[in-house]
């Protein structure tokens, strides 16, 4: 599943100009915001690996979610929270196929959740 890394890439979702920024915003986003987008993301990492037949049982799913946590540690920004080290690493190890379909998902989640945290913090300093 998992391609080479490139000497042009410094990590594995640069690859993906939309994957990369998505990335790079949700790595600057609050912990709050990062653990609502990546239950969301898992959901919908699940849903597409289905439809693509990637995932054909638990194990699979499994499988997914334990890749890549021995052989790189806790170094990464996406490994302080098990949360989101688990959307990360099942989308790492999903097919670059479902890696851009759910880029542009995962895209409008962040989005949508900062905006959303910015409506309720005006919300609040109007009372």
């Amino acid at each position: 599943m998992k391609e080479e890394y490139s000497e042009n890439y410094r990590r594995w979702y640069d690859k993906d100009p939309l994957l990369s920024k998505t990335m790079h915003t949700l790595e600057n986003s609050d912990d709050e915001t990062q653990i609502k987008v990546a239950l969301n993301l898992i959901k919908i990492l699940i849903e597409h690996n289905i439809q693509e037949n990637t995932f054909t049982g638990v194990e699979d799913m499994l499988s997914a979610v334990e890749d890549g946590l021995v052989e790189r540690g806790n170094n990464r920004w996406y490994d302080l929270d098990s949360t989101v080290r688990t959307a990360i690493n099942m989308l790492e190890n999903s097919p670059l196929p479902v890696q851009k379909a759910v880029a542009k998902e995962m895209a409008k989640m962040v989005v949508d959740k900062i905006k959303e945290d910015k409506d309720e913090e005006e919300a609040e300093e109007e009372l």
